[in-house]
């Protein structure tokens, strides 16, 4: 219980950054993936601290690794980001449960993992709800890339942060064979905070009291929710903990329209629930998969002694 209500507290909190950076209003991206990393790393270095790991936290063998999971990070911020700032909240969340579908995919492809019927045909049912979503966005398809909007490129932009952040999780499943989760999180916020400072050129502004205290809670907010979601997998296992993520729905058409306003279409809700089943799936699948194989281990251990 302790697990899960570490990680439902890191859902709303991801989600309380989230509506930080949407309230700040007209930020350059680059300046708000500076604030959001810069400002993510006292909370980390506390954790540490208090956990009297910060010289260990701090180590690392592997700095060219974790630059590796840093540029997919850093991109998947900048078009995530984007995204969020044209899409209402509800929308923008759903679009990113296409992450771990993608994250099958990747290891089909990348790391050759295999994949069976039931798990692709969970992908392709969830890919066709992003679809739902998506597509009602996409103006250009009836009057041309004139024709659309800040909200289609906007889901476009979700979708390409999905698909970085997936490649992200692949990088952090390297990390996690020889690294602390405190540390790859602390490296991922200094990469992304070194990275964000090439976009100087391109347009910073000034942010005014309130927008610089949204973007400083923000980041602020960042740093305690992977402080939060490293905690979790320390009191239960990934299988149990995973599906909670999609409690994020909730609260995402929650606030939604408690503090923007945003109205769910019907669109939204339909693919986020074949999003969310298709995910679900896939994680129960897993579970299952890997409670059969820890038998058969287990069969053989006794069959061996």
């Amino acid at each position: 219980m302790l697990g899960i209500g570490l990680k439902v507290a890191s859902v709303l909190v991801f989600l309380s950054m989230a509506s930080f950076i949407k309230v700040s209003g007209d930020i350059p991206l680059g300046e708000i993936v500076f604030f959001r990393s810069a400002f993510a790393v006292p909370p980390i270095l506390i954790f540490l601290a208090v956990r009297r790991e910060l010289v260990a936290g701090v180590k690392t063998s592997r700095p060219f690794a974790h630059l590796r999971r840093g540029l997919t990070g850093v991109s998947g911020m900048f078009f995530g980001f984007y995204g969020l700032t044209q899409l209402p909240l509800p929308e923008a969340t759903s679009i990113g449960y296409t992450t771990p579908l993608l994250i099958v995919i990747l290891s089909a492809l990348v790391l050759k993992e295999t994949v069976r019927l039931y798990r692709w045909s969970a992908v392709f049912i969830g890919l066709f709800g992003v679809g739902i979503i998506i597509v009602p966005q996409l103006t250009f398809l009836s009057g041309g890339l004139d024709a659309m909007g800040g909200a289609g490129f906007g889901a476009l932009a979700s979708l390409t942060g999905a698909f970085f952040a997936s490649l992200a999780s692949l990088a952090i499943k390297d990390l996690t064979r020889t690294e602390r989760s405190a540390t790859i999180a602390l490296y991922f916020s200094l990469t992304c905070g070194g990275f964000s400072l090439i976009s100087i050129p391109f347009g910073w502004v000034v942010p005014s009291p309130e927008q610089a205290l949204t973007l400083i809670l923000a980041g602020t907010a960042g740093g305690i929710a992977q402080v939060l979601l490293t905690e979790c997998f320390r009191y239960a296992d990934m299988s149990v903990i995973a599906p909670f993520e999609y409690t994020s729905l909730v609260f995402s058409i929650l606030i939604g329209w408690w503090i923007f306003g945003d109205l769910v279409t019907w669109q939204t809700v339909i693919g986020a629930l074949i999003v969310v089943g298709s995910g679900i799936f896939i994680i129960l699948r897993e579970r299952a998969l890997g409670i059969r194989m820890a038998s058969l281990r287990d069969q053989a251990g006794r069959i061996g002694t």
